[in-house]
């Protein structure tokens, strides 16, 4: 479990037989998990400052891998009485998201990201989304798309101010917009309202 607040911009060694070298100040021991823009991979084997980790069958389909290049995020998983300063994220990708406009404001940098439209669903205005391991808040939420303000501090010291139109990112929804959708379009057992609160006083 990650919190989407990156600890690092680690630099890519090497991305080949599968297996992805990172040059960076942290120090994982193997057996670690560790997100790499936002997907949960397992230390395998670690030098004198850096580290490797291998990217199964699954995880090559799913995320963006041309990005494993130049420059990725990294976060250690989280121990249980670290601070959640971000949100709760799995390190389990949902889909590829597309950059498709970027537009400065007076208070940051807005992002439009297009999604497959099943994934959608589990985009909530005001709620919380990872891409490419980062917590962000979701400002809009459309047909196939969400938009994302990001404020100069995260423009700064994360990948979005390399981010072009046409960039692929991984995405991971909201975890528990995900599971109050499976509760709530469950034919067997719908979910009540006070169930709802139930749950969300959990987190």
């Amino acid at each position: 479990m990650f919190t989407g607040l990156i600890r690092e911009k680690a630099k890519v060694i090497s991305y080949k037989n599968n297996e992805l070298t990172i040059a960076s100040k942290y120090e994982p021991k193997i057996g670690d998990s560790i997100s790499v823009n936002g997907a949960c991979l397992t230390v395998i084997s670690i030098n004198s400052g850096s580290f490797c980790v291998e990217l199964t069958h699954e995880s090559r389909e799913n995320l963006a891998t041309e990005n494993l290049k130049g420059l990725v995020h990294i976060e250690p998983a989280m121990r249980l009485n670290d601070r959640l300063d971000g949100h709760l994220v799995q390190g389990h990708i949902d889909t590829i998201g597309v950059i498709s406009k970027i537009q400065k404001n007076e208070n940051g940098v807005d992002f439009f990201i297009k999604i497959d439209k099943d994934f959608i669903k589990f985009v909530v205005p005001k709620g919380s989304i990872a891409v490419d391991g980062v917590s962000l808040t979701v400002n809009e939420a459309y047909n196939d798309s969400f938009k994302l303000t990001i404020i100069p501090l995260t423009f700064k010291e994360t990948l979005f101010n390399s981010y072009k139109i046409g960039t692929r990112v991984n995405i991971e929804t909201d975890m528990i917009a995900r599971y109050l959708y499976r509760l709530t379009n469950s034919s067997k057992n719908p979910l009540t309202w006070e169930e709802v609160d139930k749950i969300m006083a959990i987190f």
